[in-house]
This record gives structure tokens, sequence and C-alpha cells, in this order.
């Protein structure tokens, strides 16, 4: 006689992490609208796949700028043409600003004023012109400890290895941020959306704890602006990595910047999120050249790799009423014409 056994009732899935949802936005991001990325190191990883995606983008004009006031600051004097409070200072005998990254310096205090006019002119440039297209301004915020400097108690955007004696480091408060940021946003231009998020990496020469209390001022700060200025929206970048992801394996080998993997996961929620179906399969078609682009033959004087290439500058040819590909078509032609 065969047993007979309770007939087997569905297994419960469990969850393991859970995934935040980002729901689309209101207003859409296409290949014809202007970006401009802005802020901590995470708006240069966002800013670079927009780039390699073929959007119109200009990516962290200023360098790495981590905390909110100095960052709202060169945005409103570069839409106003105003001059920065900060000013040129000397180091082994090189000369930066307390406005801008590390990544600019000069051999005098007059080359690098004029580098700095150059950089905020090419950010005015980009948001103001032309004057109807579609403008997006993707603001990643780093921190809210600041550095001012003892003498005056202006507000520094880097320190650049000068002695600490020199400034006072101190907590924004979130009435500050939020006041910076009403004087950047009357100098936009109207039709400019703009996207905040809060980067998820984290600031360890704070100590944890109180990179916690950074974060969270950052963030309360964002959620009331965001209530304040319906031009504004949130995307959680922060949470996602935080929150959703939430394990050591999606870190750089530094445990505190994302892994390759956590930014293109990130990225995916920002597509889907801005993106809508034409952006995505226009990406798609354009990723797929993109890697025949990148194709290294065995036998590049061969009949077969000549063929390939054709096949790709007809692809290039279709794309290019969508995307500027003329630097792609002028490589390609090259190499057909040395075949």
């Amino acid at each position: 006689m065969v047993p007979q056994y309770p007939h087997p009732q569905p297994v419960t899935r469990m969850e393991f992490r859970t995934e935040l949802t980002v729901p689309p936005s209101d207003k859409a991001i296409t290949h014809k609208s202007r970006l401009l990325t802005v802020g901590s190191c995470f708006a240069d990883e966002v800013g670079q796949r927009l780039a390699d995606n073929k959007f119109q983008v200009l990516v962290n004009p200023f360098g790495t700028i981590f905390n909110p006031v100095s960052l709202f600051e060169l945005l409103e004097k570069s839409l106003s043409g105003e001059p920065l409070r900060t000013m040129p200072v000397e180091r082994d005998g090189l000369f930066f600003h307390y406005g801008l990254h590390s990544r600019y310096f000069a051999e005098s205090p007059e080359a690098i004023n004029q580098l700095v006019r150059r950089q905020m002119q090419q950010t005015a440039d980009f948001l103001q012109a032309p004057a109807n297209s579609d403008k997006w301004l993707i603001i990643t915020l780093g921190t809210a400890w600041i550095y001012e400097l003892a003498e005056s108690g202006v507000p520094v955007a880097n320190c650049h290895k000068i002695p600490a004696k020199n400034f006072r480091k101190r907590l924004l408060q979130t009435e500050e941020i939020i006041g910076a940021f009403e004087k950047m946003f009357v100098t936009l231009p109207k039709n400019c959306h703009i996207i905040l998020t809060v980067s998820p990496v984290r600031h360890i020469k704070d100590t944890l704890p109180l990179n916690t209390v950074s974060k969270s001022v950052l963030r309360l700060a964002v959620h009331q602006i965001t209530e304040k200025f319906p031009q504004t929206g949130y995307f959680p970048a922060y949470e996602l990595l935080l929150d959703d992801l939430r394990d050591y394996r999606f870190y750089a080998a530094d445990m505190l910047h994302p892994s390759e993997q956590a930014v293109d996961y990130i990225f995916d929620k920002f597509a889907s999120a801005y993106f809508r179906l034409p952006t995505l399969q226009l990406m798609q078609r354009w990723q797929k050249i993109r890697q025949g682009l990148a194709h290294r033959p065995l036998q590049a004087n061969s009949a077969s790799h000549r063929r390939f290439l054709e096949d790709l500058s007809q692809k290039l040819a279709e794309i290019a009423p969508h995307l500027d590909v003329s630097e792609e078509m002028a490589e390609l032609q090259e190499q057909l014409n040395t075949l």
C-alpha cells in the first residue's frame, strides 16, 4: 500500500533584502536634455555614466565639493557673475583656490583666479544656453561639516592641506543649507529641474558617529527643500546603498565608496525613474554600438573585419540623428581608410 502524505502547502517566499522602489518622475530626462552634475565624488560616478550613454552632461566643473554652502555659492556666483568670497592660497610653490577642488592649481594668483572664472563661466554658459532647452541640475551633498577661515569666517570648499590652525570646523544647521539653496535657486533658469541626492560615502575622518550626524542634517535639509520647492526632487542614492544593498560586498576596497556594481545598480534605479522607454531603447542601441567600437580584432586587415567595420559604420549613421557620434564616425572612417 502506497503511504499517503499530506498535500504540500505552498512555501512562503523568504525575502533576504529590502528592495527600495523608486517611483517614476513626473518629468523625464531625454538625450536632448542638458544635465549638470555637481557635488561630492558620487556626482562624478553618475555624471560619467550619463556621459558614457551620450547624454549632454557637464560633470563636476568645480571638482569634488563636499559641503552644500560652498557648492550653492559656486552655482549662485557663476550664474550671477559675482566673484567668490574665497581667494587663492599658496602651498609648495603652487597656487590653489579655496573655492575649488585641489585638482585646479596654477603658478600664480592671477592664473588660478583666471581658472576659477573660466570654470564658473563654463557652468553658467551650460545652464543658460540655449534658453529654451530642457535643463537638469543634479546635486550630490557630501557632508554638513564645514571649514571656515579663522580670520574672516568665510567658508571654504577645500582646505588644500593648509595647517588646521587657519580654520574653524563646525556643523551646518539645516536653516543655513536651505538659505544658501534659496539664494542659488533664484539665479537658475526657469526651465531647470533639480535632483538632490545625499552621498552614501561615509566620511570616517569625522568619526562614524559624527558622520551619521552630518548625513542626518543633509537629509533633513534636502527633505525640507523638496517640500518647499516643487521644481526639486530627491533621488535616494543614500538609501539604495545603505538600506537596499546593505552589504560590504557592494563597497570598494576602502569599505567606504560604493563598488562599480553598486553604482551600476543605483544608476539603473535612476534610469528607471527618470528615463522613458524611447530613451532606454536608445541607450541599449548605443551600448551595443559602443561594445563594437571597443572590439579589437585578431586579424585587423581581414575581409571579415572590414565587413564588421562597415556594419558598425551603418549603425552609427542610423543613430546619428539622435546622438552626437561625430567623433566615433570620424575614427571609424579613418580605420576603414587604412584597410
